[in-house]
């Protein structure tokens, strides 16, 4: 991944000087704008492996500039969000953002974030090993086998289904609505008080604490993050 092209838009010279500093110096190749207009015309001419986006622009509004994205690219983006704005990181996540940082953000923070959307965007490592790995706990997506420490963990059908999208998207923030919609489908409006409950029962089987979580962390307001 290193040598990816990197496209940051955002109107702060100074979190501009910052992001393209901290990626630069870990081999990517960075470019920069300050507005929504000069990035669309950037990006359909030579697309980045990867978007950085601020949703504080000063000619349009990030999300409208990341709704029209993905009406015709599926390039990894991360949002930038300022304290605080939970619904806005809900927003950001379900029109199509693969990840967000919270201003203020360190340099370790960034790139790990970077790290796992240039990885996902790679889209092979499920298709190449149907099997997820993370501190002990391992789930064969063929065979529907969850264990934790060689121990096999029997779960319920909404309880591995639940497990299941975060292991497809590991790494990356769950919202509730998008977890609600891959589990439960059309019912999934029904569903919605159920699923802390859901996720309680799966913690504890796996022996999870969400205090100290070892594999699923709360993003409080927003959804969950399975370690990657």
């Amino acid at each position: 991944m290193t040598g990816a092209r990197i496209f940051i838009v955002d109107d702060e010279p100074q979190i501009r000087k910052f992001l393209k500093a901290a990626l630069s110096s870990h081999g990517y190749e960075v470019s920069e704008t300050d507005t929504g207009r000069d990035a669309i015309k950037n990006l359909t001419i030579r697309p980045p492996d990867l978007l950085i986006l601020d949703l504080g622009l000063p000619d349009m509004d990030g999300l409208e500039l990341l709704k029209d994205l993905r009406g015709w690219s599926q390039l990894p983006v991360i949002v930038l969000s300022a304290r605080g704005q939970e619904q806005t990181k809900v927003d950001a996540l379900e029109s199509g953002a693969d990840d967000y940082l919270t201003k203020p953000f360190g340099t370790a923070e960034l790139l790990a974030r970077v790290k796992v959307a240039l990885r996902h965007a790679l889209n092979t490592e499920l298709q190449a090993n149907p099997i997820f790995e993370v501190n002990g706990l391992k789930v064969d997506m063929d065979k529907r086998v969850v264990t934790v420490d060689a121990k096999e963990i029997k779960l319920t059908p909404t309880e591995y289904n639940l497990l299941a999208v975060m292991v497809k998207h590991s790494g990356k923030v769950v919202t509730h609505g998008q977890l609600l919609k891959e589990v439960w489908g059309k019912r999934s409006n029904e569903q919605g008080h159920y699923l802390r409950i859901y996720m309680q029962h799966l913690r504890q089987k796996l022996g999870d604490d969400a205090m100290n979580p070892k594999f699923i962390i709360t993003e409080t307001g927003i959804g969950y993050r399975l370690k990657d």
